[in-house]
């Protein structure tokens, strides 16, 4: 008897849950009809983490790690060319990339996040061994290499989600590395900045040691050409923008540039091989009110000390001559810088203007000093020296050529005056 009952009993309850079962089917058929969407067939394809494409995605890290170093070494030139130390590193920023990307698929719907931790494996100075576009190549490897396998990895119905998440995280990549390489631009520009300082200040010292060569070579001077120095005030506000613009300006007249301020002064030291002087003019607009001077043209950077020296000491002395052409050459202003008590300009213009009269020999240097202290009448001087005017203004045109100063031109009467003052003081 129990048993007959259990027996009815369960015939009565199969055609029920059957029925119920049925009814469930329905309503969610009826769901999906009224939605549009048909419910996932598996956890593979499941959109709220994707399970079974995160597992694959794990388990393949290494697979994709190797298929992306062996793309590199395939299709990029600069990698194989880079030392195995450098090739080491991008290594490591390839497989961080990918293991990153698989710890940030376990949720797609947030942001992606930490990206910049990929190239936290890597030293800073590998963004000097490799540029942005050779990063940005690298990006797109590791890309192409997880699309190629996308196929392989994702589970069956989620390769279109895999594809779609490295895309959108390739992306962050590539904002990560311009971020990482803009970074190391500031600080490299900020590092220039006060090494070049340091090497203006040095010359305007005259400092010339083993170090100043080594702090000029760090910053890409070229060495090719002459140098000169560029001195004057500078504008009211000069701040590191303005400083910055002036830098390049400077570099585009000149082939060699560097810029330092010291206190109401800017200092230009130009190098390359065309016409510097030409460029310093073309530079007037970047300084302020008064004189501007440029100073002797050397032969290479590192004597550019003399020509600062002279550069500075010419600025001093300017003053003293208000018609002075801007710019002016500080060789033009050697009387004024006798003056101040410049040795330099001193002994300049007894080597260049009274010891060749002297060594002329004749009545060279006599002439000059008749014309000069007559009011510079050559009737007068030729009455002094019982000759013709044409024979002193024949021995005149011989002290310019000797010395190319013209006593007939009332500026550079004053320049052979004051050298023949400082050589009779010599030799007496």
């Amino acid at each position: 008897m129990p048993a007959t009952r259990r027996a009815a009993r369960a015939g009565a309850q199969k055609p029920d849950q059957e029925a119920g079962s049925t009814a469930d089917r329905g309503t969610s058929q009826d769901t999906s009809q009224d939605t549009g969407k048909a419910e996932p067939a598996d956890a593979g394809t499941d959109p709220a983490g994707f399970p079974m494409n995160l597992q694959r995605v794990r388990e393949a890290s290494g697979l994709l790690t190797a298929a992306a170093m062996r793309r590199l070494d395939e299709d990029l030139t600069w990698y194989r060319d880079l030392p195995a130390e450098d090739r080491s590193y991008v290594g490591l920023v390839a497989q961080a990339g990918i293991n990153a990307f698989t710890s940030w698929f376990t949720d797609p719907d947030r942001p992606p996040h930490g990206v910049s931790e990929i190239f936290a494996a890597a030293p800073t100075e590998l963004t000097r061994s490799i540029s942005l576009q050779h990063t940005l190549q690298l990006v797109r490897v590791v890309v192409d290499v997880v699309e190629t396998h996308s196929d392989r990895i994702a589970a069956p119905g989620g390769e279109r989600d895999l594809r779609e998440a490295v895309l959108r995280y390739s992306r962050e990549v590539a904002f990560s590395a311009a971020e990482v390489y803009a970074r190391a631009a500031e600080w490299r520009g900020a590092w220039d900045a006060r090494l070049e300082a340091l090497v203006v200040d040095a010359l305007v010292r005259g400092d010339g040691d083993d170090s100043l060569r080594s702090r000029i070579s760090a910053l890409g001077w070229s060495g090719r050409g002459n140098a000169l120095v560029v001195v004057g005030l500078a504008t009211e506000e000069l701040d590191e923008i303005r400083t910055a613009e002036i830098r390049r300006v400077a570099r585009r007249a000149a082939g060699d540039a560097l810029v330092g301020i010291h206190g109401d002064r800017l200092v230009l030291v130009l190098g390359g091989e065309g016409d510097l002087v030409a460029a310093a003019t073309s530079l007037l607009v970047r300084f302020g009110t008064g004189p501007v001077v440029i100073g002797t043209q050397v032969p290479s950077l590192t004597d550019a000390a003399r020509s600062a020296r002279s550069a500075l000491a010419g600025l001093t002395a300017a003053p003293a001559w208000p018609q002075a052409p801007r710019p002016v050459m500080a060789d033009d202003l050697l009387p004024e810088r006798v003056l101040t008590g410049d040795y330099t300009a001193r002994a300049t213009l007894i080597a260049q203007a009274f010891t060749p009269l002297q060594d002329a020999g004749g009545a060279v240097l006599e002439t000059l000093s008749a014309y000069l202290g007559t009011g510079r009448s050559l009737e007068a001087a030729a009455r002094h020296l019982y000759v013709h005017p044409n024979t002193v203004r024949y021995r005149l045109r011989k002290v310019s050529e000797i010395t190319g100063w013209d006593p007939l031109d009332a500026r550079e009467s004053f320049v052979l005056q004051v050298a023949l003052a400082l050589g009779q003081l010599g030799r007496g």
